[in-house]
């Protein structure tokens, strides 16, 4: 049998999953504990208590009908009744139409079991409240209505218990979710130090709590260094290596500036084309380690990409913007992500839009452009780094190493967010949005 259905009421945070681990065992525990109570203290007790008030009632009854007149029966009643501690009224007129018991008196159902049972001649019995009961009998000289103390038939207070247990229960749930809390802080404090490098941020985080927590926590500083350490090996590599080609590249265009213009046209764009080459591979190397995070309107950075792009002579409108504040983000990656976005999209078509909205969670940044666009089979490979669609992107519109949508793919990525490739609605071309959380 599948249980699967259960899990949409399961609560989804840590804290709330460990106080129902905590109240699951102590509420059943307290449900057998209650049922079993009941079992032993409403029934068992109430009927032996019944029981021994039902022989003072058969000898009540007895005397009453064994009296000759009504004169001699009230006499016997009331002789019997004193010593007994029963209140005996004999004859009666108003007598009820049936039993009486509040529907929360289960004790009650025992009294009124035993009494019927041992006593034929018994009619009514009223219930009231917990301090008194009445009952009313059939004799040989009319009604006598018979009245007692209720302590007599049920034990007197018997939710002290109950409440007792409940009460404890819910003290040492407490407590035990108290402590609970405190082994489960470490954990959520790993939880919130990796989110937070999941966005590329780098927060203070010492490894604290369990055994297994601080073994966890300590795995995660060490990937974290070693990833760090990568990314700068990285960088620097390649920041050497830039620096390094970029010489003889100086050389070889003041070279080339001294030979005839005719002949040296093709091989300083091939210069040129070297040096674009070799500055995507750069950015795609530091990715954003020299950028720092900070709030920034969405709106603002957005309006400031296309001016930068109308003074370079593109043809960049501006889309929807329904952005709200300020959010956390490093503005020099974004605006490279974005330009890249608009440089991939001016390639291939004729004019690109850029917009921007702001989610609850997250803001999504949006390019689109007239061009042919990329089959939906072929998105998840045009985002793989050196990877160049042929097919899909007229490769005559302009030439490329295949890392801007990788690069915008890392800068989304280390923000927590991501990339998402879909057609234009409205131009007819790709849709890129950079979805980033906030």
């Amino acid at each position: 049998m599948s249980f699967r259905w259960l899990k949409r009421f399961m609560p989804r945070g840590l804290y709330g999953r460990a106080a129902l681990i905590l109240l699951l065992p102590v509420i059943t525990l307290q449900l057998a504990i209650s049922v079993v109570f009941v079992q032993r203290h409403f029934e068992d007790v109430t009927e032996q208590m019944t029981r021994s008030i039902l022989y003072d009632l058969v000898y009540l009854v007895d005397a009453v009908n064994a009296a000759p007149d009504l004169a001699a029966a009230q006499e016997t009643a009331a002789g019997i009744a004193g010593p007994l501690a029963l209140d005996a009224r004999l004859p009666v007129t108003e007598v009820p139409a049936g039993d009486l018991r509040r529907w929360y008196d289960f004790s009650g159902i025992v009294v009124l079991r035993v009494l019927h049972e041992g006593l034929p001649t018994l009619g009514p019995v009223h219930l009231p409240d917990i301090r008194r009961m009445t009952l009313w009998f059939e004799t040989e000289h009319g009604v006598m209505r018979v009245g007692l103390d209720r302590g007599r038939v049920s034990a007197s207070n018997p939710h002290q218990l109950l409440v007792w247990m409940v009460v404890l229960g819910f003290l040492m749930t407490f407590i035990a979710y108290l402590y609970l809390r405190n082994q489960l802080r470490p954990i959520k404090r790993l939880a919130g130090a990796a989110a937070e490098y999941g966005r590329g941020r780098i927060v203070p985080y010492h490894p604290s709590g369990a055994v297994e927590v601080r073994a966890a926590g300590h795995a995660f500083v060490d990937m974290r260094n070693r990833i760090e350490r990568q990314t700068q090996a990285r960088t620097m590599m390649l920041s050497g290596v830039s620096h390094d080609l970029r010489t003889p590249l100086t050389r070889l265009r003041l070279g080339l500036g001294l030979m005839d213009e005719d002949e040296a046209a093709p091989m300083i764009r091939d210069v040129d084309e070297m040096e674009r080459l070799l500055d995507a591979f750069l950015d795609f190397a530091r990715g954003d380690a020299e950028d720092d995070f900070e709030t920034v309107d969405p709106i603002a950075l957005v309006r400031e990409v296309i001016a930068d792009a109308h003074r370079s002579g593109q043809a960049v409108s501006a889309g929807a913007m329904e952005a709200g504040g300020a959010v956390s983000l490093r503005p020099m990656a974004v605006k490279r992500a974005l330009q890249n976005l608009l440089g991939n999209a001016l390639r291939y078509g004729s004019q690109a839009r850029i917009g921007v909205v702001m989610g609850a969670r997250s803001v999504r940044f949006t390019v689109e452009d007239d061009g042919p666009g990329i089959p939906a089979e072929a998105r998840d490979e045009a985002i793989r780094p050196f990877v160049r669609l042929d097919p899909a992107r007229n490769q005559d519109r302009g030439t490329g190493v295949g890392l801007g949508l990788s690069i915008v793919s890392d800068i989304a990525r280390s923000h927590g967010g991501m990339l998402r490739l879909g057609d234009s609605a409205d131009l007819g071309g790709l849709q890129a949005d950079l979805v980033l959380a906030r």
